[in-house]
């Protein structure tokens, strides 16, 4: 090997050689590291968002005498819970959250979760900022399809109502509200004027890519396949629901 005109020693060469190698080394593994880093946190993310649901059900759940009836949750075609939805305004207002929706499956239990995004606008006396734990329940499979097929508008694709709390209270109301969705919210915070009719919800495809480690997945696929792995915390969510459904009163 010759550089400027001088022939470079073997030695020398031999450890340039090698210099050269462990630095590509050393940058593809920082690459690589990065990726798998990367992938580690968005399906991380979406862990511990699965995590904050099974939380926020629970403690709504063991609310004395005031948390939702197990009824309901039995006979649901479908949760959906929304974790920290944030809501802030003067006169005009926004709120967006993220969180998941599990069905009930044909052998009467619960589906792997699909993840969601509640998002929207209002205008009227509203004034301040709060982060409230949401808890949806559909009440007729029209509502679900429509969910999965795109985006679902809360009050326009179906009317929704605040919920009946109580373990004992009957499930029946919805005859007199006619609602085909009941609402749940635990707020932390002061606010005026809360109202979901308006409020977007529609399915959040890279989260369930993150998810599921796997891209282009459709909802019925989530909702319905047996093959589809989920990570562990997917089955404890589903008995969290399966234990709460079936308490007395249920």
């Amino acid at each position: 090997m010759v550089r400027n005109g001088e022939e470079i020693d073997p030695k020398v060469r031999k450890v340039w050689c090698d210099m050269k190698k462990n630095l590509l080394c050393a940058v593809a593994v920082f690459v690589i590291a990065g990726l798998c880093a990367g992938a580690v946190q968005a399906g991380s993310r979406e862990v511990r968002k699965v995590e904050s649901c099974i939380e926020i059900l629970s403690e709504i759940m063991e609310i004395p005498e005031q948390g939702m009836p197990p009824a309901l949750l039995n006979d649901a075609w479908g949760v959906a819970i929304i974790p920290n939805l944030i809501k802030a305004g003067f006169i005009f207002g926004g709120r967006y959250g993220t969180g998941v929706l599990v069905v009930h499956s044909e052998d009467h239990g619960w589906s792997n979760p699909v993840f969601v995004s509640l998002a929207g606008g209002s205008f009227g006396w509203q004034i301040g900022a709060q982060a409230i734990d949401v808890i949806l329940v559909f009440k007729t499979k029209r509502s679900l399809d429509a969910i999965t097929s795109g985006k679902f508008t809360l009050g326009a694709d179906a009317s929704v109502a605040a919920g009946p709390v109580g373990r004992y209270a009957g499930a029946a109301t919805d005859i007199q509200l006619k609602a085909e969705i009941y609402s749940y919210s635990r707020t932390r915070g002061l606010f005026a004027g809360i109202a979901l009719d308006g409020a977007v919800l529609q399915i959040d495809y890279k989260a369930n890519s993150a998810f599921y480690d796997m891209a282009g997945l459709l909802p019925l696929q989530i909702l319905t396949s047996k093959e589809i792995q989920a990570p562990p915390v997917a089955e404890d969510l589903k008995k969290t629901l399966t234990r709460y459904a079936s308490q007395p009163g249920g």
